[in-house]
């Protein structure tokens, strides 16, 4: 039997508290639509997940060890030995950036990004996903949904909301 893993990130933290989020439009009006669609008891249980987990030497955390909102580029970056922070593990699954990948920093440590199921970056709109082999591999996965037929409900469930465009196209796309 596998457990999931639930951990909390940046969109967790600024629905609970939208003071710590952008003053971005897009942002502000998307935190204010899922405070509503969750109602409090929801928001508050989300935002009291924890930041991180390790699993079998393996470290979970949205961002990076040291932010939710800090992350790990595709290319090694100067970055990288800040952004692991106290971190030991030799493998860190980790997202925010909604760009799959697998490499490895100069100290070594595996950083893997599954990506996003709902809104990846890449600029491929299917469900991105990674599934990390008893073996010890990883497999990144791909799956085709409607995503434009997403994007249109959203436009519609929120009808009149500016944000929804951009979110529309940013699922339409698989782009930022």
């Amino acid at each position: 039997v596998r457990h999931a893993i639930w951990i909390r990130g940046n969109g967790e933290r600024w629905t609970a508290d939208a003071s710590q989020a952008p003053e971005d439009a897009v942002v502000q009006g998307a935190i204010a639509a899922c405070r509503e669609a969750l109602g409090e008891a929801a928001v508050g249980e989300l935002a009291g997940l924890p930041v991180r987990a390790v699993r079998a030497g393996i470290r979970f955390c949205h961002g990076s060890p040291i932010s939710d909102v800090r992350s790990f580029p595709p290319e090694p970056s100067p970055d990288d030995a800040d952004l692991l922070g106290d971190a030991t593990e030799p493998r860190l699954v980790f997202g925010h950036t909604h760009l799959p990948f697998a490499r490895r920093t100069a100290g070594g440590v595996e950083l893997v990004n599954p990506g996003s199921v709902g809104m990846p970056f890449d600029g491929d709109p299917r469900a991105a996903y990674a599934l990390l082999r008893e073996d010890g591999g990883v497999e990144h996965r791909r799956v085709a949904y409607d995503h434009e037929a997403s994007a249109r409900e959203l436009q519609e469930r929120f009808s009149g909301a500016a944000w929804t465009d951009t979110v529309a196209r940013r699922i339409t796309t698989a782009r930022f």
